[in-house]
């Protein structure tokens, strides 16, 4: 099972987006797609559906090694998802105690390896212990990345992280690259940040940029992402070349 982390410790840059968006499309591609929330805020949980306050078990119980991960994976439409509830924040102070921290979500997700061909880890707006597992358990990472200014101080310390856990826990991690989140092509600011980051990091951008639209705002509330709610949209169309990139 090839495991992707969606990474990027400044909020509201569209990972949940991202990692939701992807895991549609790529199982649309014949790919055997798990999704894991892992962000106490639960947001990827209700854009796919369902009601975090209403869920007996989540990602938590797999990681204080109360239940298997399979216990708590859902079906959602086109693919499965390992869910989120609020109790993901003890998970935190939990683990800090734990012999082998790092390396938990790597052991729970070896349970259920054979049983996809792709793993899309949500990871939450820090660098916490929560994203640190997802880090440890990845082959890759993807950076969602606003082109705003901002985003290069993100960038450098998100990539201090990524080096330390290649030192520590997961030699092999690699960047597979940067995807632009909610472009603006009518600006020229937004294109010189994209090259910024390009030459300053050295990170591979994933074309095309994926356009701002309030057709990601609608979608979550219905359960569903944009492929279906505004599948002929600049920004669908942007999400379905990323993903067949990834399968290449």
């Amino acid at each position: 099972m090839r495991v992707i982390a969606i990474a990027n410790q400044k909020g509201g840059v569209a990972k949940t987006t991202t990692t939701h968006t992807l895991g549609v499309a790529l199982a649309r591609r014949g790919q055997r797609v798990l999704l894991v929330d892992l962000d106490p805020q639960a947001c990827l949980s209700f854009s796919a559906g369902l009601d975090p306050d209403a869920l007996e078990l989540s990602v938590h119980d797999a990681l204080v090694g109360r239940n298997k991960l399979a216990d708590t994976i859902v079906a959602t439409g086109e693919l499965d998802l390992a869910p989120a509830t609020i109790d993901l924040a003890g998970a935190e102070q939990q683990l800090l105690a734990r012999t082998g921290r790092d390396f938990v979500l790597r052991e729970v997700l070896a349970d259920i390896a054979g049983d996809y061909d792709l793993a899309l880890l949500d990871c939450p707006p820090s660098l916490g212990v929560l994203t640190v597992n997802a880090l440890t358990a990845a082959d890759e990472v993807i950076v969602p990345l606003q082109c705003e200014a901002l985003s290069h101080r993100g960038v450098a310390q998100l990539l201090d992280t990524i080096a330390e856990v290649r030192r520590y826990t997961n030699p092999t991690l690699t960047v597979r690259g940067v995807i632009a989140t909610m472009y603006d092509g009518r600006t020229r600011h937004g294109r010189e940040v994209l090259d910024d980051v390009q030459g300053r990091f050295g990170l591979t951008v994933l074309d095309p940029p994926v356009p701002n639209s309030v057709r990601f705002a609608e979608a979550p509330s219905r359960g569903i992402t944009v492929l279906d709610h505004a599948p002929g949209s600049a920004g669908a169309l942007a999400y379905e070349t990323i993903a067949a990139g990834l399968l290449t």
